[in-house]
């Protein structure tokens, strides 16, 4: 994802530096703040009419943000439909740290992990359709998949991380990831139950990540 970039207009620090005084760390904080509050409204809007709602001039006054100011932190629609998906992976994460899954299998685990992620995306069916299909065709960096496959590594693998894992891992992990993805589209087209995507993916994680 995308780093915003720092504004003169907006007197922001930089993204990832460190704060050298009090009042820098308080445009830190409103700067993240700002980002969040765009996000959220990009993500509303979504929700009701797709990706073709979330109108840049649309987000950014539901956000209550000026149109530069908003294109300073997303300089694209699919920018900020990457940062929407990337709130949605943190909060999936955050549910997994807070509840990890019980299962005494690397399939299981992973299969909880997925079936979690469903449920979540399903709440807002709008949302999950635009965010999966624009996935599908973006033309920015995406950090969906890459995401994806580390959290199943970590919750199957007994906390193994992308740097530790072998080619053949990565390539099982990712797989099984896609399959996810796919499976979760049938879905959105109304060819899948929730029962019928739980049991091919727990086929495929029981193939997949049964030895990691």
């Amino acid at each position: 994802m995308r780093t915003p970039p720092a504004t003169v207009a907006d007197s922001e620090t930089p993204t990832g530096s460190q704060p050298s005084t009090s009042g820098s760390g308080v445009r830190t904080r409103s700067q993240h703040q700002r980002r969040k509050r765009i996000v959220q409204a990009a993500a509303a809007l979504a929700s009701r009419g797709g990706v073709e709602a979330m109108q840049m001039r649309t987000v950014a006054e539901r956000a209550g943000v000026a149109l530069g100011t908003l294109y300073r932190y997303f300089p694209s629609k699919m920018d900020l439909v990457v940062a929407v998906v990337g709130e949605e992976i943190d909060l999936l994460e955050t549910s997994i740290e807070r509840r990890p899954p019980g299962a005494g299998t690397p399939a299981g685990r992973a299969v909880d992990v997925l079936m979690r992620a469903t449920r979540g995306l399903m709440r807002e069916p709008e949302l999950a359709d635009a965010l999966i299909r624009s996935l599908i065709m973006a033309e920015v960096e995406t950090p969906f998949g890459d995401r994806m496959t580390g959290l199943l590594l970590r919750v199957s693998a007994g906390g193994l991380t992308r740097e530790e894992a072998s080619e053949e891992q990565l390539a099982l992990a990712g797989s099984l990831s896609s399959v996810w993805v796919h499976e979760l589209l049938e879905m959105l087209r109304g060819r899948r139950t929730y029962d019928q995507i739980q049991r091919r993916i727990e086929i495929a994680a029981a193939r997949l990540v049964s030895d990691l």
